[in-house]
Parts: C-alpha cells; sequence; structure tokens
C-alpha cells in the first residue's frame, strides 16, 4: 500500500468514525433527552473547569524589596520601569511619591527630583508605611551634579 492509499484509508475510517458517533447522539437524543443534554453538560463543565484551573505551579512573582541597611551604597534602579532612560522619582516627605501629576514636565528639571537609574546612593533612613516594614528609603545621592542632597525614594527602586 502506497501513502497516498494509507491517507485516503485513515481519512475514511475517521469520516466512518465520526458518522457513527454522530448517529449514535442522534438516536441517543431521541431515546433519553435528559441524558444526551446531561452529557454536554458534564462536557461543558470539564472544560470549564480545564480553562480556570491554570495550568501548573507558575507563580508570579514581582519586584522584591532588599534587606537595605542604614548606611550601605546601592544604585537607584526603577522595579516598575523595563526604559533604560526611565527615571527615579525623590521626594521630601515619604508617602508623596503618588501624590504628584505626571503630566507635567516642569517639576522634570531641577532639584534633583528625577534620578537616572543608576545612581549610586546611601541610606539615610528607613520607614515602614501600611504595615510593611522599609517602605521608604531616604537616600543621600553619592556622585553627579546632585551629590549630597538627599530625598525620599520607594524602598523597591533602592536596589
Amino acid at each position: 500500500m502506497s501513502n497516498e492509499e494509507n491517507a485516503k484509508e485513515t481519512v475514511e475510517s475517521a469520516k466512518n468514525m465520526a458518522n457513527n458517533l454522530l448517529s449514535s447522539m442522534m438516536g441517543l437524543k431521541e431515546k433519553n433527552p435528559k441524558a444526551f443534554f446531561g452529557a454536554i453538560g458534564g462536557v461543558v463543565a470539564i472544560l470549564i473547569l480545564m480553562m480556570m484551573s491554570g495550568g501548573g505551579s507558575k507563580t508570579v512573582s514581582g519586584p522584591v524589596i532588599k534587606n537595605l541597611v542604614v548606611g550601605q551604597r546601592y544604585v537607584l534602579k526603577s522595579a516598575n520601569a523595563y526604559d533604560k532612560d526611565a527615571t527615579v522619582r525623590l521626594v521630601s516627605v515619604p508617602g508623596t511619591i503618588a501624590a504628584y501629576d505626571d503630566t507635567e514636565e516642569a517639576d522634570r528639571v531641577g532639584a534633583c527630583q528625577h534620578m537616572p537609574q543608576g545612581t549610586p546612593v546611601s541610606i539615610l533612613e528607613l520607614q515602614e508605611a501600611y504595615g510593611k516594614k522599609n517602605t521608604y528609603a531616604k537616600v543621600q545621592i553619592e556622585e553627579g551634579e546632585c551629590k549630597g542632597n538627599s530625598g525620599w525614594a520607594l524602598s523597591v527602586d533602592v536596589q
């Protein structure tokens, strides 16, 4: 037998099986509709269960706050940005980090408020917030034109 004959025979066999299954399902629908619709409901329930089950032990992890130590040197690294030109915002009071309008560009220049990633800093103080230890870190800039200036940043942005 050639490959073409085998392929034709396989296709015919699959068609016959599908026709037999369809005719037996239609016969079941006519004879016992409760069993027919119950079987369809069971198949749908199994499919929904499989779709909602997840797919294993994959976990999603977010940024991790390091065990920061006062007096140690670190660098600023934005945990939520993949852009190498992203900046880390420093504020004068912890907790005000989210209280600014990001659409305004006027506050982006001067006053050492937006520091580039990789800026070396040292930790001056740590503060907890929202029941989490060391949520904010007061950092002092160690290099560049803003050397000696300090401000508060999210601890997750200090690596």
